[in-house]
């Protein structure tokens, strides 16, 4: 089987879920963007915050319910950095790209958000995935649900973060300041 076909299998109630909730995000965003306005923030200044923080939602939680989803498997922990990174990367590549990519993913939204929308500085937003992604390799080893719980994954997730919070403070909008 593919990775792409493993991934949907795995993956697609999750995939599914999400994509049925984007329109009620979409409304969500319209509707905190009407109170913005009757508040007095002028219609784009009110639209970016709030599908900034709709989006922050929205492209995080997916990943938190796909990391917290039991797997086969006995589990058990890698606390030596680079070695599960290595040994992804020697395996099938869809493999490879599916795993380093879900990792990096996982806080890539709230990273970008936080550096767009609010102005947080970007090492504060790595030492937060820091503390978010600690806190879900140790949950995950706490509740033994079959999971692997990995330094490298929590490297991933850091990563993930800052790389999405450059792009976040590259791509937010001037005029918006912060509230």
């Amino acid at each position: 089987m593919t990775a792409m076909a493993t991934l949907w299998e795995r993956w697609g109630v999750v995939l599914t879920v999400t994509a049925l909730a984007l329109p009620v995000a979409a409304g969500v965003a319209a509707a905190a963007t009407r109170r913005r306005r009757r508040l007095g923030e002028p219609t784009a200044v009110a639209w970016y915050r709030s599908c900034c923080e709709v989006g922050a939602v929205v492209g995080t939680v997916p990943w938190l319910w796909m990391v917290f989803t039991p797997a086969d498997g006995p589990g058990g922990h890698r606390l030596v950095p680079l070695v599960d990174l290595v040994e992804v990367i020697g395996r099938d590549v869809g493999d490879a790209v599916v795993q380093i990519g879900g990792n990096l993913a996982v806080f890539a939204a709230a990273g970008f958000a936080a550096a767009a929308r609010w102005r947080v500085p970007v090492r504060w937003i790595g030492v937060a995935a820091l503390c978010a992604a600690s806190a879900i390799e140790a949950a995950q080893a706490v509740l033994d649900i079959g999971r692997v719980s990995s330094v490298d994954d929590v490297l991933l997730n850091v990563c993930g973060a800052l790389i999405a919070a450059r792009l976040g403070r590259r791509l937010s909008v001037p005029a918006v300041a912060p509230a």
